[in-house]
């Protein structure tokens, strides 16, 4: 009986302080300094969600194989490839010497540690291979993907098709409003540096982007041919949001800002510049 009588009193004590603790949240909630969960939704006819660093990578490759006039197919072999070697991610090492968000070895004369290391070398360097395969537009996806890697588990890649087609349909501008993402709070590039490291990386990713100006802005604007070019544009900026310190992002009558990670309409749109324009966080 006195054990029941204990076990009831820690019940009663438990609900008052949960109690307690739900009313000082509401009345102190905004002293609180809640963290935002950080990562990425693509919807495309399917859905993906990844961390920052994926969705960086995720775009990058998608970049260069536009850049290169790879075929959407190829896009989507390359991804599938990422997706199952290294999730996505610019992993140091793996297996045997392999490195990278393709895993490829140096020992097999795919390039140096330091080359493999760089996301943008690794996937160059994997569309020059998939081009060299006979015949691999008409391949499933594993088999192309296998052409190139070689893999002790050839039918591995193929699990990965879907999510890569829908990453493919919004990274190439298919989709409207498709990439969308929560970014750190404190950005860890602010001002003239975050625009200078954008614009690199865009330039690095898509080769000369048409730059324009545009008054009182920080950050870039690129002047797109038409909405599908706009819309890639617009989804790598997003994509690439976390780590280079983007604001906003804005095309067309759709807005993405940091402070919620979504896509909004904006009131005053007018789409006939087709400017694609992002917006880095000022200097403190």
């Amino acid at each position: 009986m006195r054990t029941r009588a204990l076990v009831v009193g820690s019940v009663v004590l438990a609900v008052v302080a949960g109690f307690g603790a739900y009313l000082g949240s509401r009345e102190f909630g905004h002293q609180l300094a809640i963290p935002r969960p950080r990562g990425c939704t693509v919807e495309a006819d399917g859905r993906v969600v990844l961390n920052p660093e994926q969705m960086a990578n995720a775009a990058t490759i998608a970049a260069i194989g536009v850049r290169r006039k790879m075929p959407e197919r190829a896009v989507v072999v390359a991804l599938a490839t990422a997706f199952q070697e290294s999730k996505l991610e610019n992993l140091a090492g793996g297996d045997r010497d392999s490195i990278g968000l393709f895993q490829q070895r140096p020992s097999q004369g795919w390039g140096t540690p330091e080359q493999l290391r760089d996301p943008r070398y690794a996937t160059e360097r994997f569309y020059a291979s998939l081009k060299r395969v006979r015949g691999w537009e008409q391949m499933r996806v594993t088999d192309a993907a296998q052409r190139v890697q070689r893999s002790a588990h050839p039918e591995a890649y193929e699990k990965w098709a879907d999510e890569s087609a829908v990453l493919t349909r919004a990274l190439l501008g298919q989709a409207t409003g498709a990439v969308a993402c929560t970014v750190a709070r404190k950005p860890a590039m602010r001002g003239s540096v975050a625009t200078a490291a954008l614009t690199e990386g865009l330039t690095a990713d898509w080769g000369k982007p048409p730059l324009a100006e545009v008054a009182e802005l920080t950050g870039l604007a690129v002047r797109a041919a038409d909405d599908q070019s706009g819309w890639r544009y617009a989804h790598w900026l997003v994509s690439h949001a976390d780590e280079h310190g983007v604001k906003r992002v804005r095309f067309g009558a759709l807005e993405w800002r940091a402070d919620d990670g979504q896509w909004s309409r904006v009131k005053d749109a007018t789409s006939a510049d087709r400017l694609v324009v992002a917006e880095v966080f000022a200097d403190v």
